[in-house]
């Protein structure tokens, strides 16, 4: 791979915008975000979105709003999380595929999340897969540990491949109950990849302190990156970040530095198998 793609996450559901005012949380300001990171080398969205008072919601409404929004404002592929917050029922993130999202994150197995629960049952990861195959909507497989990586082999093995026929996958490192953020993590990782589908890729995200060592390992791994506020709100030690933007351009520079600069989101829907618009 010669290029390397380049996902934003620009609000999450963890942080308040009262604490970090800089999050993006209105419409407008998440196109304007989207349009920005795509000039800098940003080539999908992956989308949290907020209600009226910034408080996370899946609401269908402001789903497929944020979603035609975006497609009219960007080329950048459109990827809704499944995630949501980790107090949502199942019901409500089956339903965000109900806003035809061109991409949706899939979440491979329950984990400990800070103080929380991020709870995925083997039902809900094989309906979500199943949906998005049938209504035509590419996956990202979150993994958060390395024997998630094993449950996708399961997963693939007993329901087939994703829409498009490339399995594409994000190492979620550094979250408090996950896997570690570090080099060394990333590698046992890349190890069980090789045991997916020929030509399966990934893309790393560093939570917190872990971004840059994480970028850097993916870099050298010949994976991709996944940054934004909603995985770090701090630019550096005691500097906080003051938008998705100078996320995305250190990502870019790092790239650019490895010899592999950010692939178009023309360039993206051909290797994830995303239909061209």
């Amino acid at each position: 791979m010669t290029g390397t793609l380049i996902t934003v996450a620009p609000t999450g559901a963890e942080s308040s915008k009262a604490d970090v005012p800089a999050l993006p949380v209105t419409l407008d300001e998440l196109v304007a975000t989207a349009k920005e990171c795509e000039a800098l080398g940003a080539s999908i969205i992956h989308v949290h979105i907020r209600d009226a008072d910034a408080r996370p919601t899946l609401d269908q409404g402001r789903l497929r709003a944020t979603v035609a929004a975006l497609r009219e404002s960007t080329g950048l592929i459109v990827q809704l999380s499944s995630g949501g917050a980790v107090t949502d029922p199942e019901a409500d993130r089956l339903a965000v595929l109900d806003a035809a999202p061109e991409m949706a994150s899939c979440t491979m197995g329950t984990v400990n999340f800070g103080d929380d629960v991020f709870l995925n049952r083997w039902e809900f990861i094989v309906g979500l897969h199943t949906r998005m195959q049938e209504r035509g909507i590419v996956p990202e497989y979150e993994i958060f540990d390395l024997g998630q990586l094993t449950t996708l082999q399961r997963l693939l093995s007993k329901h087939g491949l994703p829409f498009g026929g490339h399995v594409h996958v994000d190492l979620v490192m550094g979250v408090p109950g996950g896997m570690p953020g570090t080099a060394a993590a990333l590698v046992a990782c890349e190890q069980a990849i090789r045991d997916l589908p020929a030509g399966t890729t990934f893309s790393a995200t560093g939570i917190g302190r872990s971004t840059i060592p994480v970028m850097l390992a993916s870099l050298s791994a010949g994976g991709h990156l996944r940054v934004g506020m909603e995985d770090t709100i701090t630019y550096a030690k005691g500097r906080p970040v003051e938008s998705n933007m100078q996320l995305v351009a250190r990502a870019v520079g790092f790239a650019q530095l490895a010899q592999r600069p950010p692939l178009t989101p023309a360039q993206a829907r051909e290797l994830l198998g995303v239909p061209a618009r």
